[in-house]
């Protein structure tokens, strides 16, 4: 969320951003109309603890001058006024949380780079990689091929836990580990820790890190246990540093996390989300750094320029989108888009997401930096980046590098992982 003197002191600010962004001003104001609420009861309430104070002192005088009704009379006034204090702070503390909950749906500044546009038609290219791949024949979509090659099992999976899971088996399924491998081992030839985190967390950490309200229909909840399967190990990395302050020289931290991740994605979706594009459970190799603010834009770059120099050593063609204000969640101030070529579809679709969240989810976790144990330590910037999520990678390799026969070519870069194997053969059985 946005610190509070963004509201108290550069409330144009946040308006002017809203108005970027096609949204209406009335949240901006009625957050600053509950802070000066809040602000008022508080007042009130140190004005009653001065009060209680000042009596008490009387205590002691009328004792000692033996005026005992004097002293039970200061004494009744002391617990009157306790009982108002306590009705005060109950007050207090409501308004505080009631303000909070609705600065929570603030939306992140955008960086002045971003483009404004209504949806996803205003986003920009950025940059182009690669070139689209050419076939002598019809190039299958990614569902014939796994169908032909018995690569994926959906029905049996649909059979014992539903719709959108999946076996993965065979070469597929070893390309997919490949994959992991791979993508670990670059980033930390690039000084990212290999960290891999729970796959559930509680409420009050996901709250830190993204808008529920906004989120949650997406979440698988554990019930009674009141935890949320991670959409992304983003999550887990970004908040594991929730109310404590890093040591300054340990800044930044680079991380590279594995997971697996689980959404529910509801809503349509077209023919080409098939297959194993969008599913229930998947795995994604995840970048994560936590910053001092003055080096977060250009460690943003950084994220992009890993993310670049790894997909194009896998051969895929590709485009860099800059997302537009209509197209922009709630945490990011800026974000980019790899899109790959997915030939079956006809169209370029996301493979990666590439995140500068500034001090937006900090606030929210209370991440500072500088020296443990002193108040009010600067807030750090929090940013992230997919390196790969391996479902869509498997698509985006099957689409480009298919052959005439149905099989799939792999990677140079991934055939040491393959055991220097160059060709996915079909799985024998299923």
């Amino acid at each position: 969320m946005l610190d509070m003197s963004m509201f108290r002191e550069h409330a144009d600010v946040v308006r002017a951003d809203h108005t970027k962004r096609g949204l209406p001003h009335d949240n901006i104001e009625k957050v600053i109309e509950l802070d000066q609420a809040w602000r008022n009861l508080l007042h009130e309430t140190d004005q009653l603890r001065r009060a209680k104070n000042e009596a008490a002192r009387g205590i002691g005088a009328a004792k000692k001058a033996g005026d005992n009704e004097a002293a039970e009379a200061i004494l009744a006034e002391v617990a009157d006024l306790g009982q108002k204090i306590a009705e005060m702070e109950a007050k207090t503390n409501e308004a505080m949380e009631v303000r909070d909950r609705l600065r929570m749906s603030i939306p992140n500044i955008l960086h002045t780079d971003v483009p404004v546009g209504e949806d996803e038609s205003g986003n920009t290219v950025h940059a182009v990689h690669g070139t689209k791949p050419e076939f002598s024949f019809e190039p299958r979509t990614h569902n014939e091929l796994i169908e032909m090659n018995k690569w994926v099992d959906l029905k049996r999976a649909a059979k014992i836990t539903g719709s959108r899971f999946y076996f993965l088996k065979g070469d597929l399924a070893r390309l997919e580990f490949a994959l992991q491998q791979y993508a670990v081992d670059f980033l930390r030839q690039r000084d990212y820790t290999f960290v891999q985190p729970p796959v559930m967390m509680n409420r009050q950490a996901y709250e830190g890190v993204t808008d529920l309200g906004d989120f949650e229909t997406v979440m698988y909840g554990i019930e009674p246990d009141k935890y949320y399967m991670i959409a992304t190990s983003e999550h887990p990395l970004t908040a594991m540093y929730m109310d404590e302050t890093i040591p300054e020289d340990q800044m930044p931290m680079r991380m590279v996390g594995v997971s697996q991740c689980f959404r529910r994605e509801v809503g349509s979706h077209g023919q080409s989300d098939l297959g194993i594009w969008r599913v229930h459970q998947f795995t994604k190799i995840e970048q994560i750094i936590i910053a001092k603010p003055e080096d977060s834009w250009a460690l943003h770059e950084e994220l992009l320029q890993n993310c670049t120099d790894l997909w194009n050593s896998l051969g895929i063609h590709y485009e860099v989108v800059n997302i537009c204000t209509g197209d922009m969640g709630t945490v990011a101030a800026k974000k980019y888009d790899l899109e790959a070529w997915i030939p079956g579809a006809n169209q370029y679709k996301e493979i990666v997401s590439c995140s500068n969240c500034t001090d937006y989810q900090a606030n929210r976790l209370s991440i500072r930096y500088g020296q443990p144990g002193h108040p009010n330590q600067p807030i750090v910037h929090t940013l992230n980046s997919t390196a790969v999520a391996t479902s869509r990678a498997l698509v985006a390799i099957m689409e480009q590098y298919q052959l005439e026969d149905g099989r799939v070519a792999i990677p140079e870069a991934l055939q040491p992982f393959m055991g220097g194997q160059s060709v996915l053969e079909p799985c024998n059985w299923g």
